[in-house]
């Protein structure tokens, strides 16, 4: 599988473009998409879907440009679903903005297998910092949303934030993934679950 990512709005959003046999889909795009369509009519390639691992408005911007030219289906965990509909719930309303985006295709949950070409992502629920905050994994990699990033971890002062939750994903879903597994996380520099084991003074014992 290859992927390529792409820092995009206000709030630098990693938006992760992935794709195998022309076959694409989207992750997290957080605001103008320009280069993000231009990339994939440029490679030739049919973008599948486009997941949020989060309801955020600065992981959802991009939904509606990207659906619109490549009838691609969105989909999010069913507990953030609301948020994609919401300026208030998806905290765009709180500076000054009424993002919103299409409703889902497709819901989501813990478990479910994503496909492009011969490739294959696993849904891992990854509450706390939203109700319905997921990462996506496949062997060597795990795209992470807002749960996991270098040497920190997502916020949960934000409404629908749980801290003890977010601690408990990361602990019993993220960290027993193998140590060398790259982590792309949803703003930020990669890190990988070894060094977030030895270094993130979120999780290592004080």
């Amino acid at each position: 599988m290859d992927y390529r990512t792409f820092i995009i709005g206000d709030l630098m959003t990693n938006c992760y473009l992935l794709w195998s046999d022309r076959e694409a889909g989207v992750i997290d795009p957080g605001g103008p998409v320009t280069e993000v369509v231009d990339f994939i009519k440029r490679n030739g390639l049919a973008l599948k879907w486009i997941v949020n691992t989060h309801g955020h408005a600065d992981h959802i911007a991009g939904n509606q440009t990207l659906k619109q030219t490549f009838n691609a289906w969105i989909m999010i965990h069913g507990n953030d679903r609301e948020m994609l509909l919401s300026p208030a719930q998806n905290l765009s309303a709180f500076v000054g903005e009424g993002i919103t985006s299409p409703d889902a295709d497709q819901i989501l949950k813990d478990g479910d297998i994503l496909r492009l070409g011969t490739e294959e992502l696993l849904v891992i629920a990854t509450p706390g910092h939203t109700p319905g905050g997921i990462s996506l994994y496949r062997p060597g990699l795990l795209f992470a949303g807002d749960t996991l990033f270098y040497e920190s971890i997502g916020r949960t002062d934000l409404p629908g934030g749980d801290y003890l939750q977010l601690i408990d994903s990361i602990r019993e879903r993220l960290l027993k993934l193998p140590p060398e597994t790259i982590v792309l996380p949803g703003h930020g520099e990669t890190t990988t679950i070894g060094r977030e084991l030895k270094s993130n003074p979120f999780l290592t014992p004080s």
